[in-house]
């Protein structure tokens, strides 16, 4: 929810401050979800190793993070990690990630305590190593009391592998309370996925220019409004956050119902059918 008293618009850039004067604060998504893309591109274009990439996008992570918190957004979701990429990419990268995500959290704490900003978590995070593990309750733990944005790393995560599990909550609690299935509703599926602890995306930027969802929050996005940049993960920074916001303000949301401007429905269509008919 917006909360003007958790603002600190002076200490974005001029920039972004420009930006943000064109936006109007109570109508901020509440929930900002990013599917951070094109790292190796990003460090193939310059003749580089793909880890320098991904060591520059975890730089982005940080500086988007800050940017959020300024402006007061509750909730920032990013995809860090997926099931894919724990399956498919080379081990040495992987290893490389989960060192570099150790590294973040131990390098980056301050900062996210400066910024009143609380981490969690959401994927198959058991599976994950466990320093791993270890590193990610640490900082969990150290910024649980924080009250501003609450950044949610997507790790070992996958839409579609997250839904099984939600089926597989949910079956276990209908078998223990003896409840028909023909009485499942949308909430009880809600009430066991990752998620159930914040609201769906209103906005979901994906970088790379690439135009899909990778298996990210299939369910959570039913509505979510969708940004896509040509821009890299290694370059976006909080002003492309603020441009992507601004975006999204001008959109209008329907969520199936009618727009404003789509004319009104001058005939009742049952009557019309009838007189065709």
């Amino acid at each position: 929810m917006y909360n003007p008293g958790t603002l600190r618009i002076h200490e974005l850039t001029d920039d972004e401050r420009a930006i943000y004067a064109t936006l109007k604060p109570e109508r901020l998504p509440e929930h900002v979800a990013i599917i951070m893309d094109g790292n190796g591109r990003w460090a193939g274009q310059r003749s580089l190793k793909r880890f320098l990439g991904h060591q520059q996008g975890a730089k982005s992570v940080q500086m988007v993070t800050e940017t959020a918190s300024r402006i007061g957004l509750p909730w920032l979701t990013l995809y860090a990690f997926s099931l894919e990429n724990n399956l498919r990419r080379p081990r040495a990268e992987v290893s490389f990630l989960m060192r570099l995500l150790k590294n973040y959290l131990e390098t980056n704490l301050q900062r996210m305590m400066d910024n009143n900003v609380r981490i969690r978590y959401i994927g198959r995070t058991r599976e994950l190593a466990p320093d791993v593990q270890e590193k990610m309750a640490w900082a969990a733990e150290a910024t649980a009391r924080n009250t501003g944005t609450t950044l949610t790393l997507a790790l070992n995560y996958g839409g579609r592998s997250e839904i099984v599990d939600a089926m597989r909550g949910l079956a276990a609690e209908m078998k223990q309370k003896n409840l028909s299935p023909d009485r499942i509703t949308e909430e009880d599926v809600h009430r066991h996925l990752y998620t159930a602890h914040m609201p769906d995306p209103d906005l979901l930027i994906r970088t790379s220019g690439e135009m899909r969802l990778s298996n990210y929050l299939l369910w959570q996005i039913a509505y979510t409004e969708i940004f896509v940049t040509e821009r890299y993960w290694p370059d976006f920074r909080g002003i492309h956050l603020l441009e992507a916001i601004a975006d999204f303000q001008r959109r209008e949301r329907r969520y199936g119902g009618l727009g404003e401007d789509c004319g009104e429905v001058e005939e009742d269509p049952e009557r019309i059918s009838s007189a065709a008919g």
